[in-house]
Order: structure tokens, then sequence, then C-alpha cells
């Protein structure tokens, strides 16, 4: 199994808009982070497809350590 590197220990905010899909990054190497670029790619992690059901400001994790997939639940904290 592949380990999830820790991208950030803040979580980064991002306005979503309401119908529009977003694909979070979980292994924590992509160079657009919070979201995939790819670079997961001979991993065994995959993105995650998040789908906003409204416009609002979310905070996507950036730790990669989340319960809470994909957004935030402050788990950078113990880090």
């Amino acid at each position: 199994m592949t380990d999830r590197l820790v991208a950030a220990k803040v979580p980064a905010g991002v306005a979503v808009e309401a119908g529009k899909s977003y694909w979070w990054c979980r292994c924590g190497r992509s160079a657009g982070q919070p979201f995939c670029d790819g670079s997961h790619k001979g991993s065994d992690i995959t993105p995650m497809k998040y789908e906003a059901t409204e416009s609002k400001a979310v905070y996507f994790c950036n730790c990669k350590q989340t319960g809470a997939e994909p957004l935030c639940d402050g788990s950078h904290k113990k880090l």
C-alpha cells in the first residue's frame, strides 16, 4: 500500500459551485492541491469525487489524514 503524503498542515478553502464536480487528491502528490493532477498514477491511491450541491466555501483536507474525506476534520492539528 502506498502511503499518503501530507501536502500541507492547513486545509484548502475553496469556493465550490453548485452542480460542479471536483476531484480531491488523496495521495498528497498533486502539484495542484487540493485537487488531483494525476500524480497518483502507479500507486494504489485514487482521487475522490466531490459533487457540490450548493455554491459555498468548503475546506478540503490537505494533510490527507481526515476522517471526513474530502473535507477537513481538524486532523492536521495532531500532526
